[in-house]
């Protein structure tokens, strides 16, 4: 389904609902003074999640899937189904976005910075300057190691693998030159980056396995569209909703606010998909 991430998907038996290695770096303030022989305080062991929250939502995906597309009741129920039982509600799934939400804050405080003063001084900020005049998809790819977080695992193969599908996309809404940039045209972007990431997402946790099911690649195909629609309607209408502050927030308000609209983003998907259950 063009992601590098798939993996198994996380089995649900034992594993917390948002596994500690997700949360933010200096989120634990409890550090050992230098020299001291106390012990570092560990961040607090994550209650585990039911062992069989996934089963219903990857139930629902893969009749979802075996219909070729056309069976919205289920594809409505998977999603719903993930949020409130899989995640633990919408908060807690935007938490699972742990890289997704860093990434997303890198991009939109950099566009801003680059509204602001222009593209060339927020290529300086960053020692860039030879990524500046060039086109978009340039400057985004020379970008994608500061935009993403390095190292391995699941969660952040996903945020690279939804950043370098943006960078394919953005040219195609109508963001182009990075000297004229606005704040819808930011919002666009991150509006294409939150769908890929929570549809990766949302294959890697429910739809690995099923996704195989259908017999021929035109099926396939509108599966995929289909789950890309709903998660882009979902995120659109999530950012409609917040997006008229992005041009007043400033930089260190940046990350708050991302996480504000991921947990939205779901709040929206669990609201469209028990709708669509329920047409």
């Amino acid at each position: 389904m063009g992601t590098s991430s798939a993996n198994k998907g996380t089995s649900g038996s034992g594993t917390p609902l948002v596994p500690s290695w997700l949360e933010e770096p200096g989120d634990w303030t409890d550090q050992e003074p230098e020299g001291s022989d106390t012990p570092t305080d560990s961040p607090p062991i994550p209650e585990p999640g039911e062992p069989d929250r996934y089963t219903a939502p990857r139930s629902a995906f893969s009749k979802f899937a075996r219909s070729g597309g056309t069976d919205r009741a289920n594809l409505g129920r998977a999603v719903a189904g993930y949020v409130s039982r899989s995640s633990g509600g919408a908060a807690g799934a935007a938490q699972r976005m742990g890289s997704s939400r860093r990434t997303a804050a890198r991009i939109v405080s950099f566009l801003g910075d680059a509204a602001r003063r222009g593209i060339n001084e927020a290529l300086k900020a960053l020692n860039l300057p030879g990524l500046a005049g060039r086109p978009i998809e340039e400057v985004f790819t020379g970008l994608a190691d500061y935009f993403c977080l390095e190292g391995g695992g699941l969660d952040v193969d996903i945020a690279r693998d939804a950043f370098m599908q943006t960078v394919g996309d953005v040219a195609e809404q109508g963001v182009t030159d990075l000297n004229n940039l606005n704040f819808d045209q930011i919002q666009a972007v991150l509006e294409i980056f939150m769908t890929h990431a929570i549809e990766l997402r949302l294959y890697n946790e429910i739809g690995t396995k099923a996704i195989v099911l259908p017999a021929d690649t035109a099926a396939i195909n509108n599966v995929q569209a289909q789950l890309h629609d709903f998660i882009a309607n979902g995120v659109a209408d999530a950012l409609s909703e917040m997006g008229g502050s992005l041009p007043t927030l400033a930089q260190d308000q940046v990350p708050a606010f991302l996480d504000s609209v991921f947990e939205n983003a779901f709040i929206v998907l669990a609201a469209m998909g028990e709708a669509q259950e329920n047409a």
